[in-house]
């Protein structure tokens, strides 16, 4: 058993270890021959075999005759799979990507603010209570600022009952990981996030859906129009 723990260990930092040269481009397109990458990484065959194995299974990676491990672009990777939300959330975001971000937001979020007015339970509202006033303690940059706004966001997908929202909250996090930072020195930020994530749970406290849902939005809308400056072209969201 102590073996097994021991292997299973192993090929998670396999893993972790090829997932980073991925998105940090080392390999280009195709990985190089498992031989080869064992002994980059000092593991046996077997466990390389298996490390590849999970990638694959993930949608990663791509096997072809005669052209080796191909590399798959990573609009095909597995995102409901929560390592994958988390190694797709490393690589440095691009205005496609940052806009697919913001649009899956819009589709939960609000939705989940709204559904956690309407059904959550009294625990539930006091968690998402507790984690706002732990959020607005806190400023851009300090040590646990990101923390307290995943924290906030999760409890509300969870309050919302849903399961498949809950199997969400991981893209979620990963999404305010991406723009956070982003957005987070802009003059003037901490008092308008502050406002628009208590207009949320005042909203989520007094049993309003429909204003959860709007606050919920209006929250994201800024965010929007907040990375849309960032980049030239065309911005991120495509909402009218």
């Amino acid at each position: 058993m102590e073996q097994a723990n021991k292997d299973r260990s192993l090929v998670s930092k396999v893993m972790d270890g090829l997932v980073t040269g991925i998105v940090e481009e080392k390999y280009g397109a195709i990985l190089p021959p498992q031989d080869v990458l064992s002994k980059e990484f000092d593991v046996s065959r077997t466990v390389m075999r298996e490390a590849l194995s999970m990638l694959l299974a993930r949608d990663m990676l791509d096997v072809r005759p005669k052209i080796g491990t191909r590399i798959r672009p990573m609009s095909d990777w597995r995102m409901i799979d929560e390592d994958v939300v988390q190694w797709r959330f490393r690589a440095k975001p691009d205005p496609l990507f940052l806009r697919d971000v913001i649009e899956f937001r819009i589709l939960i979020e609000p939705r989940a603010s709204a559904q956690a007015a309407s059904r959550g339970s009294a625990a539930d509202i006091a968690a998402i209570r507790e984690a706002f006033e732990a959020f607005r303690a806190i400023r851009p940059g300090e040590p646990g600022y990101q923390e307290a706004d995943e924290l906030f966001h999760t409890r509300i997908v969870v309050a919302s009952g849903n399961q498949f929202f809950k199997q969400m909250a991981a893209i979620v996090r990963g999404a305010l990981s991406t723009v956070n930072p982003i957005v987070s020195t802009r003059e003037g930020l901490w008092e308008t996030a502050v406002n628009s994530h208590r207009r949320v749970v005042d909203a989520i406290e007094r049993r309003d859906p429909k204003e959860a849902e709007i606050a919920s939005l209006a929250m994201i809308d800024f965010t929007a129009e907040e990375i849309g400056g960032e980049f030239s072209g065309e911005p991120p969201v495509s909402r009218e």
